[in-house]
C-alpha cells in the first residue's frame, strides 16, 4: 500500500505507475473517493463537535430556550446518525481501491510490456557444448526410473509428478545445500505454516488481485502460499521494533503451491510449470533507507548467484521490466538458468525489493530512536533455490553421453556419489 498523503501530492507518479505496470487501477476514482470520505470524516466530525457543543449549552438555557435547543439538537442527531451509517461503505470502497494502487518502479527499471522485453545484465558460466544427442530432464529421468510424471499426474491431476529414488534425494540435497549456504551467511532459519489468512496474504500484496493463482481453503479462510515469502514477510505484522533489531534477516524452507491459472497450454511437459514445488526463500526486514535497500537488494541476488556458481550451472541475470513487475515490486532482478531442452534461459530465481508497500499494508513499523515517530519498514526477498526447476538445470547440464549425471561438487559429499544413474 502508498502513503496516501504522498498518492494526494503525486498523482501523476501514480498514474505513470499504473501505465509503466500495465496495471488496470482507476487513480482518478480513487482520487476522487479518497476526497469524497475525508469531506464525509469532517462532516462527522463537525456535527459531532457540535452535539457536545449544544449539550454543554443546556444547562445554561431557560426552559423555553431548552425546548427549542432539545429539537435542534434531536435533529442535528438524525443527520449525524445518517452520516455515520454512510461512512463504512466509504471506508469499504476506498480500502479496496487503496490497495491495488501500485508502488512506482525505480528509475532504473527498463520500460516494457512482459519478460521479452527484459533487459540482460550479464551472463555467468559457459554453456555447455555436448558432442552427443541431448536428453531432456524428462527423458533422463525416465531412462534412470527416478521420474513418473504419468503416475503423479494419476494421484493428483496435470503438471504434478513423481520423484524418486535418486532423484528425490537429490533434491534434498539441494535443498538443504541452500539452507545451510544461507545460515553460514548469518541468516536465521525458520519453519513456517504453508497455509495462511487472508490478511498475511493481502499484508504481503498477493490479494487482491492474486486469487485465482492461489488454492484456497474458502471454509476457513485461508490460503496455501505460493511462496514462503507470505509468511516470512508477516511475522511481525502489527509490531513496531527497536531499531537494534533491524535488519531482520530470514530464510524457509516450504512447499509452494501455484494454480498456473492462465498458462493453459504452456509448458506442459516436464518439470517447469507445476502446480507443487519446493522454494527456500530468503527475506530481510530492514530500515527505511533507499540506499540500504539497493545495496540490500544486491547483495540478496549475490547469496543465490553465488549458490548457482557452487552449483556449477550457467546463468543469466535481468532487469524485469516495467509491465513485467508486480503491484508492489519497485525492482525485480530474475536469474534465469540455461537449460539445454529449451535451448534458451529459463526462470529460476526473482529478488524483489519493496520499500514499504508491504510493511504499510502489514502495519509493521519500528523506532529509530526513542524520541522518533515509528517508521514503516522496508521489506525485500529473494529466492535461494526453487525445486524442480533447478533439478531441471541440473539433470540437463551435467549429462554424459551415457546418461549418467554429474553431480556437483559441492553436494557429492551429502549425495553419497560422483554420478546419479552410477551402478
Amino acid at each position: 500500500m502508498l502513503d496516501l498523503k504522498w498518492v494526494r501530492e503525486n498523482p501523476d507518479v501514480v498514474r505513470d505507475a499504473a501505465k509503466r505496470k500495465r496495471i488496470g487501477v482507476d487513480v482518478d476514482a480513487f482520487l476522487d473517493l479518497d476526497q469524497k470520505l475525508r469531506t464525509a470524516q469532517q462532516q462527522v466530525e463537525s456535527r459531532r463537535a457540535e452535539m457536545k457543543a449544544s449539550s454543554k449549552a443546556l444547562g445554561k438555557l431557560s426552559p423555553e430556550e431548552r425546548n427549542v435547543a432539545l429539537a435542534a439538537q434531536k435533529e442535528l442527531k438524525a443527520e449525524l446518525k445518517a452520516m455515520e451509517a454512510e461512512l463504512p461503505e466509504l471506508r469499504e470502497q476506498h480500502q479496496k481501491l487503496a490497495l491495488l494502487l501500485p508502488m512506482p518502479p525505480a528509475a532504473e527499471v527498463p520500460d516494457g510490456n512482459d519478460d521479452l522485453e527484459n533487459v540482460e545484465l550479464r551472463r555467468v558460466g559457459q554453456v555447455p557444448e555436448f558432442d552427443f544427442e541431448v536428453r531432456s530432464h524428462v527423458e533422463l529421468g525416465e531412462m534412470h526410473g527416478v521420474l513418473d510424471i504419468p503416475r503423479g499426474v494419476k494421484l493428483a491431476g496435470s503438471r504434478n509428478y513423481l520423484l524418486l529414488g535418486e532423484l528425490a534425494r537429490l533434491e534434498q540435497c539441494v535443498l538443504q545445500y541452500a539452507l545451510n549456504h544461507m545460515v553460514q551467511r548469518g541468516f536465521e532459519q525458520v519453519s513456517v505454516p504453508s497455509l495462511v489468512s487472508y490478511e498475511c496474504m493481502e499484508g504481503t500484496g498477493y490479494f487482491p488481485g492474486g486469487e485465482e493463482q492461489a488454492y484456497l481453503c474458502e471454509r476457513d479462510s485461508a490460503s496455501l502460499v505460493g511462496t514462503a515469502e507470505v509468511p516470512l514477510t508477516a511475522i511481525h505484522c502489527d509490531e513496531t521494533l527497536a531499531a537494534d533489531q533491524l535488519p531482520i534477516r530470514r530464510v524457509a524452507l516450504s512447499p509452494c503451491y501455484r494454480r498456473e491459472a492462465g498458462t493453459y497450454g504452456k509448458d506442459t511437459k516436464g518439470l517447469y510449470r507445476v502446480h507443487q514445488f519446493w522454494k527456500v526463500e530468503q527475506v530481510v526486514i530492514g530500515p527505511a533507507d533507499i540506499e540500504w535497500s539497493i545495496a540490500e537488494h544486491q547483495r540478496m541476488l549475490a547469496h543465490a548467484t553465488d549458490l548457482m556458481d557452487l552449483l556449477e550451472l550457467p546463468y543469466r541475470i535481468v532487469n524485469v521490466c516495467s509491465g513485467d513487475l508486480g503491484q508492489g515490486q519497485v525492482q525485480k532482478f530474475d536469474v534465469e538458468t540455461w537449460m539445454p531442452s529449451r535451448n534458451g534461459y529459463g526462470e529460476t530465481h526473482s529478488a524483489s525489493r519493496f520499500y514499504d508497500f508491504q510493511t504499510r499494508r502489514l502495519n509493521l513499523r519500528y523506532k529509530p530512536d526513542a524520541a522518533s515517530k515509528p517508521l514503516h519498514c522496508h521489506s525485500l526477498n529473494n529466492t535461494v533455490i526453487a525445486s524442480p526447476r533447478v533439478l531441471i538445470a541440473l539433470l540437463e547440464n551435467h549429462q554424459q553421453a551415457d546418461g549418467r549425471i554429474r553431480i556437483p561438487e559441492a553436494l557429492r559429499a551429502s549425495f553419497g556419489k560422483d554420478f546419479l544413474g552410477e551402478v
